[in-house]
């Protein structure tokens, strides 16, 4: 009797906007598997009864995105290490008939940074602007990576100091007004904040603050060249999009569902940008 396709996921609400199954959908293909992953609406009310049904309906496990990443936290039966330091789970797997939580985030920024600006973890001292749940995971890889100097700068100081008491030493928090002058000698600058989203030319930041040897990184990856980024290169600063963050953190839940460690290829990533372009 032939075995039964596996089976993932990914869940948001909404969740048609995501490119996961295009992602997982290349990689299945790439390596002939056979397999299925699909993105599955779940409203907030509706979700840990959607987790209880998962073994039922044959799942393996999935990727969990906004609002859910904070309830796959509390719901999962076991965390990872990096799953409890960030406090949000976005990927789902079975271990002994148990579901386990993890957060391969900071992989996928780290990763990506690896990629594009090789010896990235050396370049400190490092700005985050934004607060957010992205912000934990950037900073956490920071972390793992031996940044020593992490200033976090957000609208809100209070958001920016609850991140600096739960990361610990070696992270400050700021007011905004204090960008400028945080950035003369930093050098690397990450943007976890929606700015430059949806028609916003607001530049989070100056990076002609910055230092020669400064890379500036944006998390944002629709639009794929964000203003913040566009600044920086004419500044003749090194650049990393957001793009391959994306790609490289969907890398572990693949090889724990289906078995075999992808590859994110050049391929790969022109296909996800055509998509982009083919929605503006």
């Amino acid at each position: 009797m032939a075995e039964a396709a596996k089976k993932a996921f990914v869940t948001g609400h909404p969740i048609a906007h995501s490119r996961s199954p295009k992602i997982h959908g290349y990689w299945l293909a790439k390596y002939g598997i056979d397999g299925l992953y699909q993105a599955i609406d779940v409203a907030p009310e509706a979700f840990a009864e959607f987790l209880r049904t998962l073994q039922a309906q044959d799942y393996r496990g999935g990727n969990v995105t906004i609002p859910h990443k904070e309830a796959a936290f509390a719901l999962a039966k076991r965390r990872d290490a990096d799953a409890e330091q960030i406090g949000a789970v976005n990927t789902l797997w079975f271990e002994d008939g148990e579901l386990c939580g993890g957060n391969t985030d900071a992989h996928g920024f780290a990763a990506n940074l690896d990629e594009y600006a090789p010896g990235w973890a050396a370049n400190g001292p490092a700005v985050v602007l934004g607060a957010g749940g992205a912000a934990r995971a950037v900073i956490h890889a920071l972390k793992q990576r031996g940044v020593s100097d992490i200033r976090i700068v957000n609208r809100t100081l209070a958001r920016a100091q609850e991140l600096r008491d739960r990361f610990g030493g070696g992270v400050s928090a700021h007011n905004i007004a204090a960008t400028g002058e945080l950035l003369e000698d930093a050098g690397l600058l990450v943007n976890t904040s929606a700015l430059g989203m949806h028609g916003n030319e607001g530049l989070s930041a100056d990076p002609g603050r910055l230092p020669d040897r400064a890379i500036v990184t944006d998390i944002v990856y629709v639009p794929l060249e964000t203003p913040l980024l566009a600044a920086a290169k004419a500044r003749g600063l090194r650049t990393v999009d957001g793009l391959g963050m994306l790609l490289h953190q969907a890398v572990p839940g693949f090889e724990r569902w289906f078995g075999i460690r992808p590859e994110v290829t050049a391929e790969l990533r022109q296909m996800i940008i055509a998509d982009i372009g083919a929605i503006k």
